[in-house]
């Protein structure tokens, strides 16, 4: 017989029965956390790496230059008599050049971002009176200053979203108001006060900023100016960049030989990086190419979706006939995949990890659905534009059952309902999960009936962990019970467990 766990959030009163699992549980076996599989295959498990693309037939496949997403045309709606209360999502920004720490030595061609200016200046709010010019950078190559950045020549900043970006930026906020507007009929109107109702919020990384200002425009066609929540450097939560050092230590002893199969990973790849290296002039002794293939994958995924061609080896400052074809290219990302889902979700450390780095964001979002439980006025819509390493660790608390480097673009789009009196039970409801719900009145509502789900890439995410399984209407006290299990309310167990006090 199932137990039945009777549960509080912030509104009322919890008494758990059966404990939820706040174990971690290995990710399913597949290609790409098999490292033969990395080293050995051919091609990168049909995913796309050269185009932000992806034809309909195909949508949903995993496309690193533009990720699946929520659209109109995939989304499926839930069952009759559930109503949509709050949606939270959390995206990568979208695709930009490379970052200057990930480029060779000497770079064989320029890389220009001509086409697109960087906004950069202050205005009074409220004033008409001495507003400011519209300021953007341009970036120049003096042909009097001696000195040369190594790497990347060019006029973009490296990194800065690039025009084909900030295009794909428009559209996913055009599909998200496809959905939750026209195809739900959730958010507001555009000529409706939209602005009380939604928020969106950006780390200190200014391409965060960059992807913002279009998904906005997508999503509401304008061009006014819109508030951009962001946390002090040094302490946001999103990125994430408060101190954690257990947590950062906990993440470097599994990038390094004390993990066997991280060493067993480097050791196998020696032939690769040497290839790489031989081609691309970076020094075998780069302990930033080296320690992974992230700068390698980076560089490479850059130019491909970029439409840009792949690297010859310099000779003489030209071109030889030894480039890194395409079957190398894959190798890199093959290997980039294995690294992510150890990292995240096959190290059996990684759950505490991303805990203790992640914990104050889970939190946030614990909070907020909270307050819509509690039939609290805010926003029903909040947009978080982040990082590859913030989705990752948001993916290794939720346990994803399947562990992919996000790409760019990628989300996580979780929806909070309430079911009402005609609505079909959902299947999560004391079954995949293995746990109960009582009722619980609280403040004139019924928490039982609150369901989340969680969306990647447009789909329910399933998760390895028994009591979470498929995130499709998962009754959301269980949701809450398990993050703060982890993390505690209110990120009541974050500090403590970041600075050793407390175990992870």
């Amino acid at each position: 017989m199932l137990s039945w766990v009777s549960f509080l959030v912030s509104i009322g009163t919890a008494v758990v029965a059966q404990k939820i699992d706040l174990g971690w549980h290995p990710p399913s076996n597949t290609s790409i956390n098999n490292l033969t599989a990395a080293l050995k295959d051919t091609g990168v498990y049909g995913f796309i790496f050269n185009t932000s693309e992806t034809p309909d037939a195909q949508y949903g496949t995993y496309n690193w230059c533009n990720m699946p997403h929520v659209r109109q045309s995939e989304y499926i709606k839930p069952a009759i008599g559930y109503e949509l209360k709050y949606v939270e999502v959390v995206q990568r920004h979208h695709k930009r050049t490379p970052y200057a720490s990930n480029s060779f030595p000497v770079e064989s061609y320029r890389w220009d971002c001509n086409d697109q200016g960087l906004y950069y200046y202050g205005r009074h709010l409220g004033s008409d009176s001495k507003q400011p010019a519209e300021g953007f950078w341009k970036g120049y190559i003096s042909p009097v200053n001696p000195y040369t950045p190594s790497g990347w020549i060019g006029t973009c900043q490296f990194p800065q979203i690039s025009s084909a970006g900030l295009d794909d930026s428009w559209v996913h906020g055009r599909d998200l108001y496809g959905v939750y507007h026209d195809l739900l009929g959730f958010l507001p109107g555009r000529d409706e006060d939209w602005r009380t109702q939604v928020n969106y919020r950006v780390t200190q990384n200014v391409i965060t900023s960059q992807v913002a200002g279009m998904v906005i425009s997508g999503m509401w066609e304008t061009t006014d100016s819109i508030p951009l929540m962001i946390q002090a450097a040094g302490v946001d939560s999103l990125e994430p960049q408060y101190s954690c050092s257990v947590g950062s230590e906990m993440f470097n002893a599994i990038e390094s030989s004390s993990n066997a199969a991280w060493q067993d990973h480097l050791d196998a790849a020696a032939d690769l990086f040497s290839t790489l290296d031989n081609i691309s002039g970076v020094p075998p002794d780069d302990s930033g190419f080296h320690a992974s293939f992230d700068h390698y994958f980076d560089n490479l995924s850059a130019r491909q979706c970029h439409a840009k061609p792949l690297p010859c080896r310099l000779q003489d400052g030209v071109n030889s006939t030894t480039c890194i074809n395409q079957d190398l290219a894959d190798a890199v990302y093959r290997m980039g995949q294995w690294e992510y889902s150890q990292i995240y979700r096959d190290a059996p450390t990684s759950l505490a990890a991303s805990t203790a780095t992640y914990g104050v964001w889970i939190a946030e979002l614990s909070e907020h659905f909270r307050n819509v439980m509690a039939g609290e006025e805010g926003p029903i819509y909040f947009h978080n534009i982040a990082h590859d390493g913030s989705v990752s660790r948001l993916l290794s608390i939720l346990q994803a059952d399947i562990m992919v480097w996000p790409g760019m673009g990628s989300e996580v789009v979780f929806e909070l309902y309430r079911r009402n009196g005609n609505a079909t039970a959902s299947s999560n409801f004391g079954n995949s999960t293995g746990v109960k719900v009582s009722r619980t009145k609280t403040k004139g509502e019924d928490a039982i009936q609150y369901f989340v789900r969680v969306l990647f890439g447009g789909k329910p995410l399933k998760s390895s962990n028994p009591s979470l399984g498929l995130l499709d209407m998962l009754p959301a006290g269980i949701l809450l019970e398990y993050f703060d299990g982890l993390v505690g309310a209110n990120a009541s167990l974050v500090v403590a467990k970041c600075n050793g006090t407390l175990p992870v």
